[in-house]
C-alpha cells in the first residue's frame, strides 16, 4: 500500500470509525496543547512534566489509531 492509499484509509476511518474518530480528535486536543507549551519561553516544572506527558498519550493514541488502521487496511485488501 502507497502513502495515497493510507491516506485514503485514515481518511474513510475518519468518516466511518466512531473509535478512530475520537481517538484522532484526543490526539488533535493533545497536539494542540503541546503547541501551546512549546510556544511558552519557559516552562514550570509541572508544565516540563505535562509536556512529556502529552508527548506519551500522543504516541500510545498514535498507536491505536495504526492498529485500526491496520486491521482496516488487511479486511480491505483480502
Amino acid at each position: 500500500m502507497n502513502a495515497a492509499e493510507a491516506q485514503d484509509a485514515k481518511s474513510l476511518l475518519l468518516q466511518q470509525n466512531d473509535q478512530y474518530r475520537q481517538l484522532a480528535e484526543q490526539h488533535h486536543q493533545l497536539d494542540h496543547r503541546l503547541h501551546e507549551l512549546i510556544d511558552k519561553p519557559y516552562l514550570s516544572p509541572s508544565e516540563q512534566l505535562e509536556e512529556v506527558t502529552i508527548k506519551k498519550r500522543k504516541l500510545v493514541l498514535k498507536d491505536r489509531m495504526e492498529a485500526i488502521a491496520r486491521g482496516f487496511r488487511q479486511t480491505n485488501s483480502a
